[in-house]
């Protein structure tokens, strides 16, 4: 593999990273209710990620043990709940509070599974964010699915995932966010 293979591959990683995703997806389907939404479900627990690389807890902010996935996935559901319950008092939009509920079906089917294996969460929410495009754009935001192949030969190519991994991230993401969230909505 050469230098710019590894640079390309983290470049594609960094820019399409589950926490960038997720964020540019509530601002795009909540507006400005995707402010709030977006610090409790990115900000927030991205914050307790970089703590715990700034402690030595992980090696790097995409965790790659999986092992020490568990504990950012479960304060991540807990940030998002918080969030949630506090965005349905406020009276936010169905189809916001819908992607957030998609979202933490996500996180605990992907924090189920990475008890025991390590499924690409980046994939995963990259396939999910093309599903509710999909669902809110119609059938042209399919053009995103052109990405999905690049995102998975970032994770490959970087040695974060299998290629077995990737496609089942993939397909994961894709049927939570292409059933909660157009259900919910």
């Amino acid at each position: 593999m050469t230098s710019q293979q590894i640079t390309l591959a983290r470049v594609i990683t960094e820019v399409f990273a589950p926490a960038v995703l997720v964020t540019a997806l509530l601002l795009v389907v909540g507006r400005w209710w995707g402010v709030p939404a977006a610090v409790f479900t990115a900000g927030i627990p991205m914050a307790y990620v970089f703590r715990g690389v700034r402690r030595g807890d992980w090696a790097d902010h995409h965790i790659p043990e999986r092992s020490h996935r568990k504990a950012p996935l479960l304060f991540g559901v807990a940030s998002v709940a918080v969030g949630l319950t506090a965005l349905i008092l406020l009276g936010a939009p169905r189809s916001l509070l819908a992607l957030m509920i998609a979202g933490v079906a996500g996180l605990l089917v992907f924090g189920a599974v990475t008890a025991f294996w390590k499924m690409s969460i980046h994939a995963g929410v990259a396939a999910g964010t093309v599903a509710v495009l999909v669902t809110v754009y119609g059938p042209w935001a399919l053009a995103g699915a052109l990405l999905l192949p690049l995102i998975g030969w970032s994770r490959v190519r970087l040695t974060a995932h299998t290629p077995a991994q990737v496609i089942a991230g993939t397909m994961t993401g894709a049927l939570i966010a292409g059933t909660v969230f157009p259900t919910l909505r």
